[in-house]
């Protein structure tokens, strides 16, 4: 039985990849971080209990900033694959915490290859890059573009990058780059800009919330499905050899359009409901983010399968299902927190 490692397994992209592993036969093994409160929902429903003789996911705790932990962790696990998602990801946040975004997702990356060349252990390792690195760069954008970061969290995803072709080169381990645009769920972290308009406007068509705020709207992005996005990591790590890949849709959107998208198939007329919040924005904005994932769809034979609409439709879907349990118990008399505590 192949036998899986996922860092980030408790996140959006973890969990659609270990659904999509355990599918195919895997053994999955998830590292999470200890936490007073339980942040497993996202794949709960794939846990059995480790009694279960049929158990086949299996979570591990542990940290990205201690490199002896990750150490004893490959060498008892001999993982033939290693997925790694984990890390600081929210933009807009890397530029409160520079340093532990640094630490987290640049140097967690380091820390996880030097366990690999010290243990020896006979491995492929898939890097969870970002479009984000592409920053300024014109689109659009490739393997071959410039990275040209403008975020903490970009500039530490680079970093990452380049160390990923270091190890390949240096030491011959099986390390790739997945070159990820941006990719939207139903189980997208609610402070993510999909997800916060998609909750908040179907809360709004119910009468639970009366605004929406948000940061740049004119800010354009390449959105797809993370179930669809998971396939290709999985795909570039069944090649011959290790390579770099983009992976995108090939069509932008701006954030606007995603708003009146949303607002309009819920019978809303976003203007009146959204306002623009300075606090939002970034020092350094990213204007536009679009992927040419040719060289993916000629060496892996990977394509998106669903739609800009069809996303929308699905996440729009999920958080109505929500909100409508939510007024429920608002109905009932219970207070339900609505107001977004951080920026």
């Amino acid at each position: 039985m192949t036998k899986a490692l996922i860092t980030g397994i408790t996140g959006q992209d973890g969990s659609y990849l270990a659904e999509f592993l355990l599918n195919k036969g895997y053994e999955v093994h998830g590292l999470i971080r200890r936490s007073s409160t339980f942040n497993t929902d996202r794949i709960d429903h794939l846990y059995r209990d480790f009694h279960d003789p049929n158990a086949k996911l299996f979570l591990h705790y542990g940290d990205l900033s201690v490199s002896g932990q990750i150490m004893d962790l490959l060498a008892s696990i001999q993982p033939d694959e290693i997925y790694h998602l984990g890390a600081q990801s929210h933009v807009r946040v890397s530029f409160d915490m520079p340093e532990y975004t640094g630490d987290i997702t640049g140097l967690g990356t380091l820390r996880i290859l030097e366990s690999i060349r010290k243990t020896g252990i006979k491995t492929k390792f898939y890097q969870a890059s970002s479009s984000e690195m592409f920053g300024a760069a014109p689109p659009p954008q490739s393997e071959k573009t410039k990275f040209q970061p403008r975020s903490p969290y970009a500039a530490a995803k680079v970093y990452a990058y380049h160390i990923v072709q270091n190890y390949r080169d240096a030491y011959g381990i099986f390390a790739t780059n997945g070159i990820l645009f941006n990719h939207e769920s139903p189980r997208r972290g609610e402070t993510f800009v999909t997800r916060k308009i998609t909750r908040a406007a179907t809360q709004i068509k119910l009468g639970l919330k009366d605004k929406l705020y948000l940061g740049n709207l004119e800010a354009k992005r390449d959105w797809g499905f993370a179930g669809d996005f998971v396939e290709a990591m999985w795909l570039m790590l069944q090649q011959d050899r290790p390579d770099d890949y983009v992976i995108a849709t090939g069509e932008t959107h701006s954030v606007r359009e995603f708003a009146e998208r949303v607002f309009s198939k819920l019978g809303l007329d976003y203007a009146k409901y959204v306002a623009v919040d300075a606090r939002y924005f970034r020092p350094t904005e990213v204007d536009v983010l679009l992927g040419d994932a040719s060289k993916a769809r000629q060496a892996l034979g990977w394509q998106p399968r669903v739609s800009f609409d069809e996303l929308v439709d699905m996440m729009i879907a999920s958080d109505l299902e929500s909100a409508k349990k939510e007024k429920t118990l608002v109905d009932a008399g219970f207070s339900c927190a609505n107001t977004e505590r951080i920026s």
